[in-house]
């Protein structure tokens, strides 16, 4: 004897397939997500010509949570319409979890006729995946120009014209170089007039200084080296490189001497040849064999020593400069015109005069009527 239970899986067993397949069209349909977004969308203006541009926008209520993605135009070129502009996506409204988004395309439409957009959206949510579209369909109406070909011929193009040259073409051009020519006539005048003040031209504007004489440069290079301070910070290498350097530049400007590719002891040897004072000599000798220990051998010479071997430097430069030229004040008054001796006056006019020049003297009242009497 069967199992009861034997006997009734059995029969659902055989029965199942056919219930199924009697109730298929009764089934109840899967159930929709009242939660899901919901999608519109929108065209302004909804009639264009061909070649004009309108603005496609999409709006979407949602929750927080949910993600959905525009779709994006022009990326093949086989679409109706050009993408000109895609605008960020805006938030119009949110109240709680639910939120209003939007997102516009500044399009172009270059295909005529009537064009039927449903906007759509594409929804992630957990396990779903789905694409939603708006309730309503978007008519886009695209014009056309509209050729007479009966009324209108069509011809070919017209060969390049050559016009007439005329005045009036330059006219102005040539108003505002005049103007132009004569504020730089003035600016040039009044500079001028400026430079003659101070002694000057507009040819030392473009004049180069004359180069300075060797020793004025070499002066000045051991007053800065000075102002620097170096041996003071225990820079001793940067000291005597800098003093020999400028000796050297001293001796190429001032004897023709190439000493900056000379070794120290090739220097010395050809200031030998050179009208030197022996004891500047000797100092020079001196300064380079201890900067050469200074900078090969890295010796410290004390404050004595550098100060020693700046003076040898400094009296080296100024025992050998040229001599600047002197006025000769002697010359000057031997060449300068003598001025006109006086006439010497005789023996009688020089007494006339010294008597003139003496004070009166008293005379007693008897020589007073004498001499009136002889008058």
């Amino acid at each position: 004897m069967r199992h009861p239970f034997i006997t009734i899986a059995i029969a659902l067993a055989v029965l199942a397939p056919a219930a199924y397949a009697a109730g298929a069209d009764t089934l109840p349909a899967p159930a929709v997500d009242d939660n899901a977004p919901v999608v519109r969308g929108s065209v302004e203006p909804d009639s264009i010509g061909i070649g004009d541009r309108f603005i496609y926008s999409i709006e979407v209520d949602k929750d927080l949570v949910q993600t959905v993605l525009f779709p994006s135009f022009g990326g093949e070129g086989s679409e109706a319409y050009s993408l000109i502009e895609d605008m960020p996506i805006d938030t119009l409204a949110r109240e709680g979890r639910r939120m209003t988004i939007r997102k516009r395309y500044l399009l172009g439409a270059f295909e005529e006729g009537i064009h039927r957009v449903v906007p759509q959206v594409m929804y992630a949510d957990k396990n779903i995946v789905d694409t939603l579209h708006g309730a309503d369909t978007l008519d886009l109406l695209v014009t056309t120009f509209q050729i007479d070909s009966t009324s209108q011929s069509i011809y070919d193009i017209k060969p390049q014209k050559t016009l007439p040259f005329r005045m009036g073409e330059i006219t102005g051009y040539i108003k505002w170089v005049i103007v132009a020519l004569l504020i730089l006539a003035a600016l040039a005048y009044a500079l001028r007039r400026v430079l003659a003040h101070y002694g000057r031209s507009l040819r030392d504007m473009f004049r180069p200084a004359p180069p300075q004489p060797p020793h004025v440069v070499a002066f000045a290079a051991l007053e800065k080296l000075r102002a620097e301070r170096l041996w003071q910070q225990d820079k001793h290498k940067q000291y005597y490189s800098a003093l020999t350097d400028i000796l050297r530049t001293y001796l190429v400007g001032q004897f023709g001497v190439g000493a900056m590719e000379m070794t120290s002891d090739e220097i010395i040897e050809a200031v030998r040849g050179i009208d030197v004072p022996q004891k500047n000599a000797m100092d020079l000798t001196q300064m380079l064999r201890e900067a050469d220990l200074v900078k090969f051998a890295k010796a410290v010479p004390d404050a004595e020593e550098n100060e020693a071997a700046y003076r040898a430097a400094w009296d080296f430069v100024e025992q050998t400069r040229p001599e600047e030229p002197e006025a000769d004040e002697t010359a000057a008054a031997a060449t300068a015109p003598a001025a006109p001796a006086a006439p010497q006056a005789s023996p009688s006019e020089t007494a006339a005069a010294q008597a003139e020049d003496a004070p009166a003297e008293e005379k007693s009242p008897a020589e007073a009527t004498e001499q009136d009497e002889k008058n």
